[in-house]
């Protein structure tokens, strides 16, 4: 053989793929080739997207017909709590219980599974879905023997402890409410159990830390129920305190157990550890990276901690909380920014919005960097905070599913003037806003199918609002997408890597059994994921 022959017989062989995807409809999320017939792929780089793949079929490359199925770019889910929706997958259901009586059975029968004294957590109950009475401790402390129970509302800013567990964390009648926190007293002068935001910390810091090998099992149960949904990457905020999640997480990919992509968020007011830790360390890789920061401004919606400007309707006494002090958060945004790190804070209420807008804005005015500042939920906005996110370029990164869940009963707490900015989707991408999706798993479900069909379709889960709850603020299929795709890989600042199907990509796909842009809105909920590809690797197949 010559050695031009050679050179034209390596450069071939050079560009042949691994494998080719062929006979499918490709939603590429590439605005210059928004769809194509066939991927093909080498390694785990997408060498091409088009229709005419035979220049990269060879002999030895894999040849996989999708059937005419939908294939997408992998889901990005922009906030998770991983590590404790891992827990909860095994953990007592309390979502399920429309009554007080179901709540006090699942408990019990829960309970009575396992005879013994340890920690019975998770829940994820809803007192709105029996009318709106929060759960006593005396409703359970003759269920659940010998467990100490801690079970949080669904939005984890409330928590219902039975009186083991106040026994356990020293909590007397003469307790003194954390700033930040509140705690229900009874007409007998003693607390109810129920505790909210900063006050939960009274119990959490007697709960035992979870063994290494209990992290790794809760993590690869999340992982799993991850690819079925077709999630390929996951912006983690913590469940047991941030630094725990990362070192699961890390102890895992040393040891060749994670082929999820994770971008892991430590506490804001760890800001100066991190940045020593990420000087010793750097900031990882594709596949699992750190430099993120997540703070929290208020509490919820749902337990009347959101912290907004006026009181709520059915709480007239309270407007919410500020969990944390506005100084500290100020002091660490400003801190953290000029240390380079990435910053995401939990924003409810439309005071806080507007609060911590002002600090980005301090923020970006100090230093001229590409800070991709996230206001974690964004979720109450007055209408000049909705013009400011465009114009400060600070990313909303929001889950649609809270607005069909908080849909239901949003109106007891808030006047139909402040509903009017909740989950602000089309408003927000009008003023060309960075919008941006995930789950909040466990809080909603971790399903990017079911965030969309929220996203498009705005039908609250009672079914009340057939045409959607504030339907002005419905958008499209391919909208929503894109916030699950190529805008949540910029907000983690992998736009040129990930997000989107396109020659010199990272291989994350997933094919579906329908065509979410042809069926009608309210069906996509019920699309189930075929097949999950990351890093050009098969990790899910649906049987």
């Amino acid at each position: 053989m010559s050695v031009m022959s050679f050179i034209i017989s390596c450069n071939e062989k050079d560009n042949h793929a691994d494998k080719i995807y062929f006979n499918a409809k490709i939603w590429t999320g590439d605005s210059a080739n928004p769809w194509a017939d066939a991927v093909a792929i080498k390694e785990n780089q997408i060498i091409y997207a088009g229709k005419d793949y035979q220049l990269f079929k060879g002999s030895q490359t894999e040849m996989i017909d999708l059937g005419g199925n939908l294939m997408l770019p992998g889901f990005i889910d922009n906030h998770t709590h991983f590590l404790s929706g891992g827990y909860n997958l095994s953990s007592v259901d309390l979502r399920k219980a429309k009554t007080r009586e179901e709540f006090i059975s699942t408990l019990k029968e829960f309970c009575q599974k396992t005879n013994d004294d340890r920690w019975v957590l998770g829940g994820d109950w809803d007192h709105e879905a029996w009318g709106g009475e929060l759960p006593l401790r005396n409703w359970i402390d003759s269920v659940t023997g010998s467990h100490p129970v801690f079970v949080s509302r669904y939005d984890g800013h409330m928590a219902l402890a039975n009186s083991k567990a106040l026994e356990l964390a020293g909590i007397t009648r003469n307790t003194k409410i954390p700033v930040g926190g509140e705690m229900k007293k009874g007409a007998d002068d003693e607390y109810t159990g129920v505790l909210k935001d900063e006050a939960m910390g009274l119990v959490y810091k007697v709960i035992p830390d979870p063994s290494q090998k209990e992290l790794d099992e809760y993590l690869q149960a999340a992982v799993h129920h991850a690819f079925e949904n077709g999630v390929t990457q996951v912006h983690d905020m913590g469940g047991y305190g941030g630094w725990v999640d990362l070192a699961t997480y890390r102890r895992n990919y040393a040891n060749k157990k994670l082929d999820l992509r994770i971008y892991s968020f430590v506490p804001l007011g760890s800001w100066a550890k991190l940045d020593s830790f990420c000087k010793k360390e750097g900031k990882g890789d594709d596949m699992l990276r750190w430099s993120g920061l997540k703070g929290f401004m208020d509490g919820s919606l749902g337990s009347t901690t959101a912290w907004f400007y006026q009181p709520y309707l059915d709480a007239p006494r309270t407007s919410g909380l500020n969990v944390t002090d506005t100084n500290d958060i100020r002091r660490w945004v400003l801190a953290a920014d000029s240390a380079g790190l990435h910053i995401a804070v939990h924003a409810i209420g439309d005071r806080a919005n507007d609060f911590i807008l002002n600090v980005f804005e301090e923020a970006e005015k100090k230093k001229s960097a590409d800070h991709r500042f996230r206001v974690e939920h964004a979720q109450h906005l007055t209408q000049q905070a909705i013009l400011r996110f465009a114009e400060l370029k600070v990313i909303p990164s929001m889950q649609p599913y809270h607005a069909i869940d908080d849909g239901r009963w949003a109106y007891k707490r808030l006047d139909d003037a402040r509903l009017k900015g909740t989950y602000a989707f089309r408003s927000l991408l009008d003023t060309k806003a960075n919008l941006t999706f995930g789950s909040d798993w466990s809080v909603a479900p971790l399903k990017p199918l079911e965030g969309i069909y929220a996203a498009v379709t705005r039908r609250t889960l009672d079914d009340k609002n057939p045409n959607g709850w504030y339907p002005e603020q419905k958008i499209s299929v391919e909208e929503a997408l894109k916030c699950y795709t190529i805008n949540n890989a910029y907000a983690g600042f992998q736009e040129n890597k990930l997000g989107m199907l396109k020659k010199g990509m990272l291989a994350d796909f997933i094919v579906l059994d329908q065509n979410i842009f042809e069926i009608p809105p309210e069906n996509i909920r019920a699309v189930k994921v075929l097949m999950t590809i990351v890093n050009g690797k098969q990790v899910y197949v649906r049987e």
